[in-house]
């Protein structure tokens, strides 16, 4: 048949969505086998889209096989074979993603198979057919034409897998590997992951409810389709403002922005509206809802943007919701109701999923996604919950199992023994004593044996976390995260907003100081509404464009934190440093934007701080080379050992293959260090390091002997760190540390153990 042109075969797409499922319910209730219910699939597919070619590929014994065509050979159906990954249908299954393409030749995964008689087409477009979230198939058009096919042929493409999915399940034509048929383990196993909320807890293992699989899609009766989906949006967030309001622990804090953006996400217009627009497609409730939800996944796939993966988990949460609604079905442990302690299980949680489970019950959580800046995190810090993140492997574990988690020491034990039980009682016995005894050293000085005063202080980023300062009794805030309120905020924070931010720290932390950051965002830690102009992906975003690199080129974004950080700090000492110095020109170039919106704030009457501490991070090695040059311009210098690693070792320290293989006890860091600390006695400006280094009581024992006297921690290391330091001879430890830093191995870690064990130093 002659093709139409893309401007006609668009607008019939859109004309003809519904007309497509109709034909497509025809066919589904007709008295046939399903063979050839799908050679009529493709024939109606290709018609509606005017396209010469519709084919249809379905996941059997691990390959994709051709199982309908409308234009390619009927000699190749059921011979034609995909391995996963393997050609344009292969990725598209691999991936669960769509490909449009104007030359399907021309993209690298394309693959030749000569029996099908394809090289007669150009253009391909193919979608994956998707069953609990995995591709079991695919459904591809191809035009002799070279021309992309347009969004709206796209999306209708997309709603005709999802009926084909209900069609091919039932049929059971496909490969299908279902959660219930996890395979029953019964031994001991032991997992790590990503430490998010810190903690100790013991449980028995409760699953979250897996997603809601769609039985029905095609609708009979649009309007009452309709009706359901108002109706369920009505009491979703009646549920959701009910759960909000009842918080336990209470309105104020960075947790209750969450949930504001939370019930935003709920009372979007956009997201009713693409329900709305799919069920007039012809699709029921629920299918509408997943088949927005789908589209909203494959866009995501397309971005690489940690704060856009953990916004959606928001709608992930929303739209699960949406479905229990409207299909009647409660579903998960929390409205069923937990029996006993409990780690609950869950590929990924929202906000107001977590709230709803019985706190009293509820004794950590297990993630096989999450983030440290994710929502869910947020929630469960202030309800004191422990979370450990990025665990594989959840498949061992069994409803009803006996569960120990660790996030201190980043372990999930899974039916433990008896002797492995025994040790983590008394591991929590011993934690719960030595917390004890670190609570009446709360009071003490961290001074060592021989006199010598080291400031302890904490690493922040969220309002809560000030509360630490009194229960640890640290010095100060050495590092306050500023970009978390960035993070959790769907739009760029307002400057009134952030000055209320500042200014309940400062009075909550007074009169001890703090130390803000400036803005680090950009790179791994992108923004929706703040890209960069050219849109593109950076491969190497931790050395991209970030922190202050991002903030000079954007200077409105700092100019506005600057009048909210100045502002906030009216009548007090204001410290401020910025994050990702390389040069020193980037320092001045900080600073003399402080200083200009100072004055501007003069001018206008507004009351000033009484004084300005302005210092730099050293986390990037070329800074070392020039430290003569900024350290006259400076009043103090951080040290961020976290980046500063990764980039002398030229190791990325999210990568698990290299997480433990540089050491911070090795000499090579240990001298640059040195080095570091020698330019800033030479010209009397404090130095300091922030960072996890210093929170472990070894390593922090070497930073002091190298003669750091600020650390600024987690306030769980307060506790370690500060025994360390009033069982340690100071003056003992700098003249054995040049001998050990001239020897010739690469590691001080055993020398250093050696020594604090001859001169009774305390460990943890």
């Amino acid at each position: 048949m002659t093709a139409q042109p893309p401007e006609l075969a668009t607008q019939g797409a859109a004309a003809s969505a519904r007309k497509i499922l109709q034909r497509l319910h025809e066919v589904m209730a007709a008295r046939s086998n399903v063979q050839a219910k799908l050679n009529k699939v493709v024939e109606i597919i290709g018609e509606e889209l005017s396209s010469e070619v519709c084919s249809i590929y379905l996941l059997r014994e691990g390959m994709l096989e051709l199982f309908a065509t409308r234009g390619l050979n009927q000699d190749a159906v059921h011979v034609t074979k995909m391995a996963m990954g393997e050609g344009l249908v292969g990725t598209i299954a691999k991936n669960v993603d769509m490909l449009n393409l104007e030359e399907a030749a021309s993209h690298p995964d394309f693959a030749y198979r000569p029996e099908t008689g394809e090289e007669l087409f150009h253009s391909f477009a193919g979608v994956p057919i998707v069953r609990r979230e995995k591709a079991i198939g695919a459904v591809c058009v191809q035009h002799v034409d070279p021309r992309a096919y347009q969004e709206v042929e796209i999306e209708a493409l997309q709603t005709v897998a999802m009926v084909l999915s209900e069609l091919i399940t039932h049929a059971g034509l496909v490969d299908e590997n279902p959660a219930e048929a996890r395979p029953l383990e019964t031994g001991a196993s032991v997992l790590s992951g990503l430490q998010l909320v810190m903690g100790m807890a013991r449980g028995h293992a409760v699953f979250h409810q897996p997603r809601i699989t769609i039985e029905h899609t095609v609708a009979e009766d649009v309007e009452l389709e309709r009706a359901r989906v108002y109706s369920a949006f009505a009491k979703m967030r009646e549920q959701i403002d009910r759960m909000a309001g009842q918080a336990e622990f209470g309105t104020d804090g960075e947790h209750q922005e969450v949930l504001e953006t939370y019930k935003m996400f709920a009372y979007d217009e956009g997201w009713s509206r693409r329900i709305n627009e799919a069920i007039d497609s012809g699709l029921t409730a629920e299918a509408a809802i997943e088949r927005v939800q789908q589209r909203t996944r494959m866009r995501m796939r397309q971005i690489d943007d940690p704060l856009l993966q953990d916004r959606m988990h928001d709608l992930e949460d929303l739209s699960n919701r949406l479905l229990r609604i409207v299909s009647g079905q409660l579903g998960t442990a929390a409205q069923s109701g937990l029996r006993q302690d409990t780690i609950l299980i869950a590929r990924n949680l929202g906000p107001a999923e977590l709230l709803e489970y019985d706190r009293r019950r509820l004794k950590g959580v297990v993630l096989e996604e999450g983030s440290l800046t994710a929502h869910v995190t947020i929630v469960a810090r202030a309800m004191g919950v422990p979370v450990l993140g990025r665990l594989k492997g959840l498949r061992l574990i069994n409803e009803g199992d006996l569960l120990l988690l660790d996030v201190n020491q980043n372990r999930l034990f899974i039916r433990p023994s008896a002797p492995m039980d025994e040790a983590f009682e008394a591991g929590l016995a011993l934690s719960q004593k030595r917390r004890a005894a670190y609570a009446a050293m709360r009071d003490l000085p961290a001074v060592t044996k021989d006199d010598v005063r080291v400031e302890l202080m904490v690493n922040a980023g969220l309002r809560d976390d000030v509360a630490a300062l009194d229960v640890t009794g640290a010095d100060g805030i050495g590092l306050f995260r500023t970009e978390f309120q960035f993070l959790v905020s769907a739009t760029l924070p307002q400057r009134e907003r952030q000055q209320r931010l500042y200014k309940d720290v400062l009075d909550a932390a007074s009169p001890r100081p703090v130390i803000f950051r400036t803005v680090d965002i950009g790179g791994d830690k992108a923004l929706p509404y703040l890209r960069q102009d050219d849109g593109e992906q950076e491969e190497n975003p931790a050395m991209g464009w970030r922190a202050v690199r991002l903030s000079l080129e954007r200077d409105g974004l700092m100019k506005a934190q600057a009048r909210a950080l100045l502002e906030a700090a009216a009548g007090r000492t204001l410290h401020v440093m910025f994050p990702m110095i390389s040069e020193p020109w980037e320092y001045m170039e900080a600073r003399l934007l402080f200083e200009q919106q100072k004055d501007w704030l003069a001018g206008h009457g507004k009351k000033l701080p009484t004084a300005i501490r302005y210092g730099a991070m050293l986390e990037v090695p070329a800074l070392a080379e020039v430290l003569d040059i900024l350290l006259p311009e400076l009043d103090f210098l951080s040290i961020g050992t976290n980046d500063l690693t990764q980039f002398l070792f030229a190791a990325d320290r999210a990568n698990p293959k290299l997480a433990e293989r540089y050491d911070w006890l090795s000499v090579a860091i240990l001298r640059f260090l040195d080095r570091v600390v020698r330019a800033c006695d030479d010209h009397g400006v404090t130095v300091g390091v922030c960072g996890e280094m210093g929170g472990r009581t070894l390593e922090a024992m070497a930073l002091l002997g190298l003669g750091v006297k600020r650390l600024s921690i987690t306030p769980a290391s307060i506790g370690p760190v500060k025994a360390m330091i009033r069982s340690l001879d100071l003056a003992a430890l700098r003249a054995a540390m040049p001998d050990m830093l001239r020897g010739r191995i690469g590691n001080l870690r055993d020398p250093l153990l050696k020594w604090a064990e001859e001169n009774g130093v305390e460990f943890n």
